[in-house]
């Protein structure tokens, strides 16, 4: 046997010593039981052992213990229970075992009591027998100290919201719903289109409404619980329910399909845009709403065009129809139509209101109306391909029209005078679209080489050029087989306009990117980034790495089998939209459509995410109103100081700053 006194801790677990535990009036504990203890090292090995036997005794719940060291004889009762506790050390952590044993003791050890240790030991013993501690120290609580909270949930009820539903169309189910906790108001929607109200916990049915064909993707309350939103996300409809007086708040719906064109009305504050679901909205700037819908084309809109006077609006369709719309009374007053069945890529409307030209893509040929009569007028024949784009003369007096198309050619055509008669200027490759200056001098071509060109309208000469593809910036597309450099050399400008000054050019195209120019020195001014939404296609420069595997890219590897319909559909050259009919559909990102506002404030721009509207902010443009050299915000402040209210007043009007109106007219007494 090893002495305790002189064994040492840190030693590989071994068999340190010995001892005999008898109690009485207690039950026997499990054999092999396992109890922590901690290691104190410096003690004397007596206190310590104490210290271990205290804490077995106290973790087992023994009844009156009796503790006898070994020098002593052990008393044996007959309802007593004879164990032995043999202390083992372990690097990890001292364990005591306590284990059935029959020997008798072979040696016994004489212990000295130290006062010091055996007071520090009992102190220990005190302390560590109510609590123990980790490693660190600190205290760890026991179960008995952890009150845990369990909740517990029964189900009283059970009710089937979906049977009334389902007895219209059995194939309903539920898509989403809330509740509101202070109303006790629960709603339901369903993908049929259908929501249902119902008081808790009685579940009374309130109201019950059908408002679209398509399924309701959310729904939710207000904070009052007095409104329900409702968002239908395959028409982008957005409705505001008042349950309790049963009256929409709010009804919003906009393009189901991709916005291709737009425009602005003469004062800025209306935006009209087309769509490929052959529907012409109206929103209010102000507002950000759109207030009235025009539904009377049956394909998609390709061009709309604004009157002069603001009183009518007319849209070109792929259904062979322009058709003018009055902004009064928000009808559709005029049809036009051909004599043959033709579908129109452009539409244009002269200054004075009079005359309606639209550009055919399938006949080659443009029709020109009267508004009035709503008569055709004429036909313009001599391009050999699509007419793209057409623009009429901003001057009141002139009747000139310019259209460009496909066959590398630009035509400037005097409607009036002699229809036959026009201005051939040849470019160098397929023009896409055109825009004339407002002062009507001049006239800009966006060319499928990517290229701006501008020309002279009665010379024909050319005044400037706009070399932009590099500035359009590259991109490269899910099933793509080329790179995005490769990419960037077939992309072009698909839409410009001119700046309310005449000085800049907007133009855009199947880019990301929106870019401004400087007509007379041919420079980009601003490049602004339209979006960054990586669920778009066509965003990325690079092809997503984790799905390039050694057999290349992924989206283009068929894993089923022929039998199977297993094949990869590769886009073709050309196509803009993509494979809607594949079960994974990303649309791919581009610019329809941008324009000025007259006003010069603001333009905006009709892509796949929807209408941008990007505007100036008004409390830094200056526009003061008869400015001369004596009237600055100095001499304004000047004259508030010497009381001359009025002459402030109208210089502070005249400079037409408002942080300076304000100064001035709260600067005025109340008796004046």
């Amino acid at each position: 046997m090893t002495n305790p006194r002189t064994s040492n801790y840190h030693e590989p677990p071994s068999l340190i010593n010995k001892y005999s535990i008898s109690h009485t009036n207690c039950k026997e504990p499990p054999i092999g039981t396992e109890f922590q203890a901690r290691h104190f090292a410096g003690k004397s090995v007596s206190a310590d052992h104490r210290r271990f036997l205290s804490i077995i005794l106290q973790r087992t719940q023994f009844s009156q213990p009796q503790i006898r060291l070994p020098n002593t004889q052990l008393p044996i009762s007959t309802d007593g229970i004879q164990m032995q506790a043999i202390l083992f050390e372990k690097t990890s952590g001292n364990r005591i075992c306590i284990s059935e044993e029959d020997d008798e003791f072979d040696e016994e050890v004489d212990y000295e009591k130290e006062k010091e240790a055996s007071a520090q030991g009992s102190l220990m013993d005190k302390g560590e027998s109510e609590e123990e501690r980790d490693k660190l120290g600190k205290v760890i609580p026991k179960s008995s100290d952890v009150e845990e909270k369990k909740l517990q949930y029964k189900r009283i009820m059970r009710f089937y919201l979906a049977d009334e539903v389902r007895k219209e169309d059995r194939h309903a189910t539920l898509t989403a719903s809330a509740y509101h906790r202070k109303s006790r108001i629960l709603v339901t929607a369903f993908s049929n289109g259908a929501f249902f109200l119902h008081e808790l916990p009685e579940v009374n049915l309130i109201h019950s409404l059908n408002i679209s064909d398509y399924q309701i993707d959310t729904v939710t309350f207000n904070g009052s619980g007095d409104w329900i939103a409702l968002g239908v996300a395959g028409v982008g409809q957005l409705l505001v329910w008042e349950w309790q007086s049963e009256n929409y708040v709010m009804k919003q719906q906009g393009h189901s399909s991709d916005m291709t064109c737009l425009t602005y009305s003469p004062d800025g504050q209306f935006v009209a845009t087309g769509g490929d679901d052959g529907k012409v909205k109206l929103w209010n700037l102000h507002t950000g709403f759109c207030f009235v819908t025009f539904s009377e084309h049956s394909a998609p809109v390709t061009a709309v065009e604004f009157s002069r006077n603001k009183k009518f609006l007319i849209s070109a369709s792929l259904d062979g129809t322009v058709r003018a719309f009055d902004m009064m009374r928000h009808r559709n007053f005029r049809t036009f139509t051909t004599p043959q069945p033709t579908q129109f890529a452009s539409v244009a409307l002269d200054s004075s209101g009079e005359l309606v030209a639209a550009g055919s893509q399938d006949v080659f040929e443009i029709y020109l109306w009267s508004v009035k009569l709503g008569k055709l007028l004429e036909v313009l024949s001599g391009h050999e391909a699509p007419v793209m784009s057409l623009a009429f003369s901003p001057i009141p007096t002139s009747s000139t029209l310019v259209s460009g198309s496909w066959d590398k050619s630009l035509k400037v055509w005097n409607c009036l005078e002699a229809s036959e008669d026009h201005e051939n200027i040849d470019l160098m490759s397929d023009v896409v679209a055109v825009a004339f200056h407002p002062a009507g001098e001049e006239v800009a071509a966006a060319t499928l080489n990517g290229n701006i060109s501008v020309f002279h309208a009665k010379a024909a000469q050319q005044v400037a050029l706009i070399e932009g593809r590099n500035d359009l910036g590259s991109g490269v597309s899910e099933l793509d087989i080329v790179t995005a450099k490769k990419n960037l050399q077939g992309k072009c400008f698909t839409t410009i306009s001119y700046s309310a000054d005449g000085d800049c050019i907007l133009a855009a195209g199947k880019s990301k990117y929106i870019c401004i120019y400087h007509v007379k020195e041919g420079m980009l001014l601003r490049k602004f980034e339209v979006t960054q939404n990586q669920s778009l296609d066509g965003l990325s420069d690079f092809l997503n790495r984790r799905k390039v595997t050694e057999f290349g890219n992924l989206a283009l590897v068929e894993r089923r089998e022929p039998l199977e319909g297993g094949s990869v559909a590769v886009k073709l050259a050309g196509v803009q939209r993509g494979d809607m009919s594949t079960r994974h559909y990303r649309p791919e990102f581009r610019v329809s459509c941008v324009r000025f506002s007259p006003t010069g404030l603001s333009w905006a721009a009709a892509c796949t995410e929807g209408l941008m509207v990007y505007s100036l902010d008004k409390g830094i443009v200056f526009d003061p109103y008869q400015l001369s050299q004596e009237v600055t915000p100095k001499a304004t402040r000047d004259l508030l100081a010497k009381e001359e209210f009025s002459g402030a007043l109208i210089m502070a009007l005249k400079l037409n700053e408002t942080p300076l109106i304000h100064q001035v007219i709260e600067s005025v007494p109340l008796k004046d």
